[in-house]
């Protein structure tokens, strides 16, 4: 079972780059199978050791990965159509789950700032109204 997996896909369940299907897989057939086990541990090593490749630095590095601030204008619509393209393009069919966590934390936290400033804003309202109204 262990030659099912690559050792590219082996590196990119050590990073949680995989889809959450495949990181499924991997994870059941490391359970059962020691032979992947053991090749998942010389990855590993290897990886530690010093011998990178250039698109594994890119990887670990997340050099791809747009800013936590312009995914923040991402979601305010904000940006420039190149960058909205290629941060819709690098979370949808990239699928980068780094950047999709920070986007729905992002907007998460939008949410809860708009919610908040609605509460503060009908507060002011009826204070402001308060002495206006008939007893």
């Amino acid at each position: 079972m262990s030659e099912y997996f690559t050792d590219l896909e082996l590196e990119a369940y050590l990073d949680e780059a995989l889809p959450a299907d495949l990181m499924t897989s991997v994870e059941s057939a490391l359970r059962t199978d020691a032979t992947l086990a053991q090749r998942l541990v010389t990855v590993h090593q290897r990886r530690d050791s010093g011998v990178h490749s250039l698109g594994e630095i890119w990887r670990r590095h997340r050099v791809t990965c747009p800013s936590r601030e312009q995914l923040g204008a991402f979601l305010l619509k904000a940006v420039d159509p190149d960058l909205a393209d290629y941060v819709q393009f690098h979370v949808q069919q990239v699928g980068c789950r780094y950047c999709e966590a920070n986007l729905q934390d992002l907007g998460q936290r939008h949410a809860n700032s708009q919610a908040q400033a609605s509460q503060a804003r009908r507060r002011r309202y009826f204070e402001s109204s308060a002495g206006l109204l008939r007893k």
